[in-house]
C-alpha cells in the first residue's frame, strides 16, 4: 500500500503478564504476539513499519530483527508520549499512518487495509477503528457532532451518565494524515492527574482546528481482543483456533471436533479431508483431497501428504512426504523421509533419523510393506514393493521386490523359569 506507514506500539511492561519475559514475545500457535501484528500490517499491503519500543526491547528487537524500523520510548509516558518519539520517523512524509496497539495480535489484515482505505475515501484528518458494543466496558466513548465527526474520546473514567451509555468505544486503532498528526502532536500536552500525553488527544485537537474526523466500526468484535494476561492469551488463541478451523470447513474440510482440533497458520488442506478430534498441524503442511488424520495425531512441519493418505491415532509426522494412498494408521513416528504411494506402514514403526549429532534421511519406495515394530536407521533407502518383516531393525539399503528380514534368532530354554 502506497504512501502509507505503520507505528506498532510496544513499549509497555505488561505486568499483568506475570513474566520474565515481555508480554509480546509469548506466542500464540506458535508465533509471538508482536509478531503477529506486525505480520497483520505487513499482509495488508504496508511495508514500511516502525516499532516503538522500551521495556525489554531487546526481546522484541530478537523477535523481528531488520524487518521494521525501531523508535525507542524509555519512559512510558503514555500513547501519545510513544507516537513522538516515532515523529521523527515521520518527518518530510506524506501520506498516511497507521496506528495500533502490538499486542492485538489477531486483528485480520483485511481491517486494517479497510480503515486507510475509508480514511482515504472520505479525506479524512483522522480516521478511528471503533466497537460496538452493548455492555458498559471501561474503553473510551466516542462522542460525534451532528454531522457525524468525532469531536472528542471521553476515557470511561472521565464518563458522565449519559455517555456511559454510549456503546461506540475507541479500539486504540486509528489512521491519520501524516502531516495533520505531527502538526497536532506539537499542540498535545500531559496537562491531566497521570501527567500523561494521550494520543486520543489528538482528535480534539484536529476537531478543533475544523478537520474531518471520523471513525469505521469493526465488524468481528473478536479480533480487537489485546492480551494483559495469560487468561487473555487462551481467549486468543482460542478464538484464532476456531477461525482458522471455520476457514478449512469452509473450503470443503470436515473437522469433527473444532474445539479439539488445532491447525496452525498457512496450512493447506484439500477438499473431503476429514480430521478427527486431538490432531496438531503445524504451520506450513500442505494434506491433499481425500485424506484421513487423527486422532491423536500430530502433524509437524515440513509435510506434504498427497491424495488419500491415512496417519492413524498416536502418529507423529515431521518434514515428511507422503505419497498418494499411502498408510501410517497408529503408533508411529515417521520423520525426514519419503514414503512411497500406497505403501502401509506397521503399528509402531519408527524412523530413527537423529544420531545425536545430524538428522537423516529415509526413503521407502512405492507400494511396500513395512512391519510392525520396525526400526528403520536412517540414512537407509527402501525400493519399490519391499516387505519388511514385523520387528525387524533395518541399517542397510533394501531392493525393490525384496523381504528384509533383521531380528536375531529365537530361542527357547525350556525349563528356564522353573530354575
Amino acid at each position: 500500500m502506497q504512501d502509507v506507514i505503520a507505528i506498532v506500539m510496544a513499549a509497555g511492561k505488561g505486568t499483568r503478564m506475570k513474566s520474565k519475559k515481555s508480554k509480546l514475545v509469548h506466542k500464540i500457535y506458535g508465533k509471538e504476539i508482536i509478531k503477529r501484528a506486525v505480520e497483520n500490517v505487513k499482509k495488508a499491503g504496508i511495508d514500511d513499519v516502525i516499532v516503538v519500543v522500551g521495556y525489554q526491547k531487546e526481546q522484541i528487537e530478537e523477535v523481528l530483527g531488520n524487518s521494521v524500523q525501531y523508535a525507542i520510548q524509555e519512559e512510558q509516558l503514555g500513547t501519545g508520549h510513544a507516537v513522538k518519539k516515532a515523529a521523527g520517523l515521520l518527518e518530510g512524509k506524506k501520506g498516511k499512518v497507521l496506528i495500533l496497539n502490538g499486542d492485538h495480535p489477531i486483528m485480520r489484515p483485511e481491517t486494517l487495509k479497510r480503515l486507510v482505505e475509508e480514511s482515504n475515501r472520505k479525506n479524512e484528518s483522522a480516521t478511528i477503528l471503533t466497537m460496538v458494543h452493548d455492555a458498559i466496558i471501561p474503553y473510551g466513548k466516542i462522542i460525534h457532532d451532528e454531522e457525524g465527526r468525532i469531536e472528542e474520546i471521553v476515557e470511561h473514567k472521565d464518563c458522565n451518565e449519559e455517555q456511559l451509555k454510549i456503546k461506540e468505544v475507541n479500539l486504540g486503532m486509528y489512521c491519520f494524515d501524516i502531516e495533520e498528526l505531527l502538526n497536532s502532536l506539537k499542540l498535545l500536552n500531559n496537562d491531566n492527574a497521570q501527567k500523561e500525553y494521550y494520543l486520543t488527544d489528538v482528535i480534539k485537537i484536529m476537531y478543533d482546528k475544523g478537520l474531518k474526523t471520523g471513525s469505521i466500526v469493526v465488524s468481528d468484535n473478536a479480533e480487537v481482543l489485546g492480551v494483559n494476561d495469560r487468561m487473555d492469551l487462551e481467549v486468543l488463541t482460542k478464538a484464532l483456533q476456531i477461525r482458522i478451523n471455520t476457514e478449512h470447513m469452509k473450503n470443503g474440510v470436515t473437522i469433527e471436533d473444532v474445539n479439539n482440533t488445532y491447525i496452525y497458520d498457512d496450512v493447506e488442506i484439500g477438499i473431503d479431508t476429514i480430521i478427527h478430534p486431538n490432531t496438531t498441524i503445524k504451520s506450513g503442511v500442505v494434506i491433499g483431497e481425500d485424506c484421513e488424520i487423527g486422532p491423536n495425531a500430530y502433524i509437524r512441519e515440513g509435510c506434504k501428504l498427497e491424495n488419500k493418505v491415512k496417519i492413524g491415532s498416536f502418529v507423529e509426522v515431521k518434514k515428511a512426504v507422503v505419497g498418494e494412498g499411502a498408510k501410517v494408521p497408529h503408533l508411529s513416528y515417521m520423520g525426514d523421509c519419503e514414503i512411497g504411494a500406497k505403501t502401509n506402514i506397521g503399528c509402531g514403526t519408527i524412523t530413527c533419523n537423529y544420531d545425536g549429532f545430524h538428522k537423516s534421511k529415509t526413503v521407502i519406495g512405492e507400494h511396500s510393506f513395512i512391519g510392525s515394530n520396525t526400526n528403520l536407521i536412517a540414512p537407509v533407502t527402501l525400493g519399490k514393493n519391499t516387505f519388511v518383516a514385523a520387528g525387524s531393525t533395518i541399517t542397510d539399503d533394501v531392493p525393490n521386490d525384496s523381504l528384509a528380514i533383521a531380528r536375531q534368532r529365537q530361542i527357547n530354554k525350556e525349563g528356564w523359569n522353573k530354575k
